[in-house]
Formats: C-alpha cells, sequence, structure tokens
C-alpha cells in the first residue's frame, strides 16, 4: 500500500483515538473516515481501478481493527468501496464505442495470420476495382481523371489503415485504459464527496423534515438517552405540534438528564422518568422513539443500554416503535449473539470501587449497548424516507456492493 507519509500519520492517529475511544458518535466516526479515505483515493498512486480497490479495503481493515465494534467504520468503507466499483463500471460501459456511439470492432481474438490474408483480399479487390475503372473510362471520356485515382488512393491508404495488427491493437487498449483510470480518479473523488460526505452534512436536516408525518398533536412521546438525531426530530415537531415528551433518565450514565435539558430549551414539556418507571407510564404514551448506534441486516438495532427495556414495554402495550437512524448506520452484519456488538465500559458508575470487602464478592457488567430485535421495531425513519425492519435488506443492497458485504 503506497500511501504519503503525511497521511499514514493522519491514519495511524485516528487509529489510536478509536481505541481509546476519544472519538464517540456514530456520525463524527463516519465523517473522518470518509475524509481519509478520500485523501486515500487522491494521494495514493495507482493504475488499475483494482489497485485502488486493494488499497482501500487494506485501509479499511486497519480502521475496523481498531474498533470493531463501531460499525460506522467499515460501513463508510464499504460505501466508498461501491462508489469505486459504480464509477469503473460507468466508465467501461462507454469505452467500447466511439464519438458518434457507434460500436468499435475488437480485433483481440483474430490473430496476425487472418489479418495478412485480409490485407492480400483488399489489396487485390481494390487492384481490380482499379483497373477495371480505368479501363471503363478510358474508352469513354477523354482525358484521364486524377480525381478519381486520388480517391482511389485515399480509400487504398484508409483501408490499409483500418487493419493494424494484434499487436498494436493490444497496446492501443493498453493505453486507452491507463488513460481512462486517470480520468477516474476526479471523478471518484467527486463521488465520495458529493454522495457521501456531502450526504453525512444533511442526514439531520432529512430525518427532521418527516417530523410532522409522525409526531401529532397532544401526544405522549417517550425517549431514552441522548440522541442528536431524536433530537432535531421532536424539536422540528415542537415547530407545528405541541406534544409531550418522557424521557428515560438511563442510569448510570444519565444522559437523559441532558437530553430532557435539550428539549425543554426548545419549548417542549418534557419530565425525566426513573428507568424503573418505564413499564408503569407505557399506557400514556403513544409513541416511542429510539436513537441507533447502527441497524443490522436482520432489521434490529444496537442502541443505548435501556433501549430493550423501552422497546419491550412498548410490545407489550402495543406502543409503535420509531428508530430514528441514518443510511450511514445500516450494516450488512448478522448479530448470532446478542452481545456481539455491546461495549462495556467501566464498573465504577454503578458500584464504586470504595465500597470495601463487598467488591471482591460481586461480578459487575457497565453494558454500554443494548440489541433490540427486529420484532420490537415498527418503523425505521431515515434520511431519504421510512421502512418497515423488512426492508432493511433492500436499503443495504442499494447501498453496499455485494462483494464487500462481508469484507469487515
Amino acid at each position: 500500500m503506497t500511501v504519503s507519509v503525511g497521511l499514514e500519520a493522519q491514519i495511524e492517529d485516528f487509529i489510536q483515538r478509536l481505541k481509546r475511544r476519544q472519538i464517540l458518535g456514530s456520525y463524527f466516526v463516519a465523517k473522518e473516515t470518509a475524509t481519509i479515505l478520500r485523501q486515500v483515493v487522491s494521494t495514493s498512486r495507482w493504475r488499475d481501478v483494482n489497485v485502488l480497490i486493494d488499497i482501500i479495503t487494506q485501509t479499511g481493515a486497519r480502521l475496523a481493527a481498531a474498533q470493531p465494534n463501531e460499525l460506522a467504520v467499515g460501513n463508510i468503507v464499504k460505501r466508498v468501496l461501491k462508489v469505486i466499483r459504480e464509477v469503473s463500471r460507468g466508465e467501461l460501459e462507454t469505452e467500447g464505442r466511439d464519438e458518434r456511439g457507434e460500436a468499435t470492432p475488437d480485433y483481440s481474438s483474430f490473430d496476425e495470420e487472418e489479418f495478412v490474408d485480409s490485407d492480400r483480399e483488399q489489396s487485390q479487390q481494390s487492384a481490380f476495382k482499379q483497373s477495371s475503372t480505368t479501363s471503363s473510362l478510358s474508352g469513354s471520356v477523354s482525358g484521364g481523371r486524377p480525381e478519381l485515382t486520388t480517391q482511389t488512393t485515399m480509400f487504398r491508404l484508409l483501408a490499409d489503415m483500418s487493419t493494424m495488427t494484434v499487436r498494436e491493437q493490444k497496446r492501443e487498449e493498453n493505453e486507452k485504459k491507463v488513460r481512462d483510470t486517470y480520468n477516474l480518479k476526479p471523478l471518484i473523488i467527486q463521488e465520495i464527496t458529493e454522495e457521501i460526505i456531502a450526504d453525512l452534512d444533511t442526514i439531520y436536516k432529512g430525518i427532521a423534515d418527516q417530523a410532522l408525518d409522525f409526531i401529532h398533536a397532544n401526544e405522549v412521546i417517550m425517549t431514552i438517552g441522548i440522541s442528536r438525531t431524536v433530537q432535531e426530530f421532536l424539536i422540528r415537531a415542537a415547530q407545528k405540534r405541541k406534544f409531550q415528551v418522557l424521557v428515560a433518565e438511563t442510569a448510570p450514565t444519565y444522559q437523559g438528564h441532558k437530553m430532557a435539558l435539550s428539549l425543554s430549551k426548545a419549548g417542549i414539556d418534557t419530565t425525566v422518568i426513573a428507568d424503573s418507571a418505564i413499564f408503569a407510564a407505557m399506557p400514556r404514551v403513544n409513541k416511542v422513539v429510539l436513537g441507533a448506534h447502527a441497524v443490522l441486516a436482520n432489521g434490529a438495532l444496537v442502541s443505548v443500554s435501556g433501549s430493550h427495556l423501552l422497546a419491550a414495554a412498548a410490545k407489550h402495550h402495543s406502543t409503535p416503535v420509531l428508530v430514528c437512524t441514518a443510511l450511514y448506520k445500516l450494516s450488512p452484519l448478522f448479530a448470532y449473539v446478542a452481545d456481539a456488538f455491546n461495549v462495556t465500559v467501566s464498573p465504577q458508575n454503578v458500584l464504586n470501587f470504595q465500597e470495601g470487602p463487598i467488591i471482591d464478592k460481586v461480578t459487575t457488567t457497565n453494558p454500554y449497548y443494548d440489541y433490540v430485535g427486529p420484532d420490537y421495531v415498527s418503523l425505521f425513519i431515515h434520511n431519504l424516507g421510512s421502512a418497515p425492519p423488512t426492508y432493511v435488506y433492500r436499503l443495504i443492497n442499494d447501498n453496499y456492493d455485494p462483494e464487500d458485504s462481508t469484507t469487515f
């Protein structure tokens, strides 16, 4: 893999921050990953698309291995690989046609003997035509017609030039392939900038614009934790509708307190409840709105700890569960084990290390995420529309290439 020294230092810095969890949030991880991969395309040396795909795959494998549970890294790498393949295939579809849109003959299947025979046949046919034309015109028209002789000579010249040897044809094809490859670099960079990086800047607006279609007046909405996507979604709905929000405090991180504070500043009637009161308050709730850390191929999601409790209570009371998520969080992976993509953090907030002798007698686990199965989710709201869990596989097929689905 050939990348510049400065870019290699930037990649190593990003890897170290991922390992130390100094960069949190799928949005920031995805955007920095896309920026680094764009620089890899721009600064690396490659003469073939397959070489570029190998470079991106190796770089993406390094980034994904730094934090395997941060699925946004692998998702962005797969998206970049799909962009490269799409641009390459678009170039290959037009390289067999000339400027008039007519198909260019392919001489690669002929050998040199066939070309020699064709040259001999064409030279004999042209000589016969020239002699017959000169003899027929000499008896009927006085004086020579140099124009006809010149035209016949030009015809023979063009005929001779059109029949190149196989070696020349292959050389010309290789040179054209090299020129097309160099033309691919600005196209790939442009597609990464417009389709991936620019799309990341508009995901919150795309989801928030759909808020009025799902949030109605005088409803009671329940959520958990803090999510910028859910926050923008509810604030946009509050501009036209009046409703109440119940926020579970999400112990032991108490992210729900920050979420309730931001919603109350936006003028939304907000109430913080304990996690143990979720089931008791659910009969009053009209909708549950969740954020997502990642959406898996079967329609399940990985979300903040406590989301499974909230979704299970909503299913028991037949309350619809809406999940606000961006398309870059869709992952073609499956969770064969519920804790496959979970992260355990320090149990300091659950059981303080200064508690005394009890520390040596108990085992404390503090999971950061919850696995919520697809049967608990009613609808996914993404930046391009909405879809049920059974439609997630179609969205994954539209965003990723099948060759890269199991790469990371």
